[in-house]
């Protein structure tokens, strides 16, 4: 279970740091490149880690691995391991973090503001607390 609670405690780290650095208001988001450049990669870190640890637990439940990587939350919606509100939510947020990474153009800032605000610290808690009571509370 190595490789598995170091992506955990990837994930709570990864949180902790977007705790740390987002501003607190929309205007200070766009005001402040370093802030908002560090909340969006932390951003990514976060979805990248729980998507990774998702196909790691897929494994160790030995189910059918993903043909792509955002399919792995269905796997374990499919699989009664988390609820299908959450993967959905995890997918969106996994689209999200292409767009960031990849630089795409028009990229609607209020809207990936309120998902560092009010959404990926609350997906990745829950989908953590949701792997905890199927894996042993690890």
């Amino acid at each position: 279970m190595g490789r598995i609670e170091d992506k955990k405690q990837a994930v709570e780290r990864f949180i902790r740091e977007l705790e740390e650095v987002l501003p607190s208001d929309y205007e200070e988001y766009q005001s402040n490149l370093s802030k908002k450049l560090a909340s969006e990669r932390a951003f990514e870190k976060i979805i990248e880690s729980v998507n990774d640890l998702a196909i790691l637990w897929i494994k160790e439940k030995r189910l059918q691995l993903p043909s792509e990587d955002e399919k792995a939350f269905d796997i374990l919606a499919n699989s009664k391991l988390i609820n299908e509100k959450l993967a959905r939510r995890l997918k969106k947020a996994k689209g999200m973090r292409n767009i960031l990474a990849h630089q795409y153009d028009n990229l609607d800032e209020e809207t990936i503001f309120e998902a560092l605000q009010k959404e990926i610290i609350i997906d990745a808690e829950e989908f953590l607390e949701a792997f905890g009571r199927r894996m042993g509370n690890m």
